[in-house]
């Protein structure tokens, strides 16, 4: 495997989705959710939600105006409880109330594109995939692991130089490494253990 996953596998084997969630519908309401916004505050808002709200005819039940007030900390309140309405309503029409482990019938849902499907089918089903949020996008770019323009170029290229085995783990070290090290803005490079073989380390 190559170095610098080689190094981000040994410094952050084991992590996690930082989410709480109980089910698939969960995961995948709190993927939602995510989108602009951090996992901390969305677990703030899921803490609310879920004990009244937590499968797809009880969000139902709730109605998208009081969804929007009770997510409202999330951001973009007004789009994701329709999204996540929208879901609800497809998930009982067509798929008998369950979530979908098929990626490509995940993307079908309102409100739901590639990042999402793949979180929920790696996450929920243990189907290897990389989800590339913006934490993947960046730092895929600058170790050049897999560079692209867009997320579906990086999604590509990480799938080559990744073993498929180790996709999914690879998607939370990646993300790990983006929240505590490499940040968007003052990456820590004098404290990074990939340093020695990042092309865009300043250490």
């Amino acid at each position: 495997m190559d170095e610098r996953l080689r190094i981000l596998e040994e410094t952050y084997r084991g992590a996690m989705p930082q989410l709480k969630f109980d089910s698939a519908f969960e995961l995948l309401v709190a993927v939602i959710l995510s989108a602009q916004c951090t996992d901390k505050r969305v677990n703030q808002v899921t803490q609310v939600l879920f004990p009244i709200a937590n499968t797809p005819e009880k969000i139902l039940q709730l109605g998208q105006s009081r969804l929007e007030e009770i997510i409202r900390p999330c951001g973009l309140s007004r789009s994701k409880s329709k999204h996540i309405i929208g879901t609800a309503q497809a998930l009982l029409d067509d798929y008998g109330g369950e979530v979908p482990s098929e990626f490509d019938e995940l993307i079908k849902l309102p409100g739901v594109g590639r990042k999402t499907a793949n979180v929920v089918t790696s996450v929920a089903f243990k189907t290897p995939a990389i989800a590339v949020d913006t934490h993947v996008f960046r730092l895929a770019n600058r170790l050049k692991l897999a560079e692209g323009k867009t997320p579906l170029e990086v999604e590509l290229g990480l799938q080559k130089i990744i073993p498929r085995d180790k996709w999914s783990d690879a998607h939370h070290w990646l993300i790990w490494h983006g929240r505590e090290v490499c940040k968007a803005r003052n990456p820590k490079c004098s404290a990074c253990p990939l340093a020695k073989v990042c092309p865009s380390s300043t250490a």
